[in-house]
């Protein structure tokens, strides 16, 4: 069964700044990485790709392990495959309701009506 769209709320604000999505693709090519390799290759600060991560990790898009001093980052590809699975549920739902709505006005419009 899938989830409701409420449930991916969190998701799709976390998505919703560009920043963090350029993260989560420097995550996904890296394989992992800390805040201080990923602000290395992006024009914002360190803090801020903390404060990215951070919202990602809330949003269970990516995964914190620390190794001694350092917090390392990987993508969690489950989220986002959940996520798609049920926003296309979402959209098989609307399918079936649009091909409904037309067979009525179909049968409406061959029936004289």
């Amino acid at each position: 069964m899938t989830q409701p769209l409420d449930e991916f709320g969190d998701v799709f604000s976390a998505l919703a700044d560009p920043n963090r999505r350029t993260v989560l693709d420097r995550l996904a090519v890296a394989g992992e990485g800390t805040a201080t390799t990923i602000a290395a290759e992006l024009p914002i600060s360190r803090q801020a790709v903390v404060k990215h991560l951070a919202r990602l990790d809330r949003a269970k898009l990516v995964q914190a392990r620390r190794r001694g001093r350092e917090v390392r980052y990987s993508v969690q590809p489950g989220r986002l495959a959940a996520t798609a699975q049920g926003i296309e549920a979402i959209a098989a739902g609307w399918d079936r309701t649009l091909v409904a709505l037309k067979r009525v006005a179909e049968d409406a419009n061959s029936s004289g009506g």
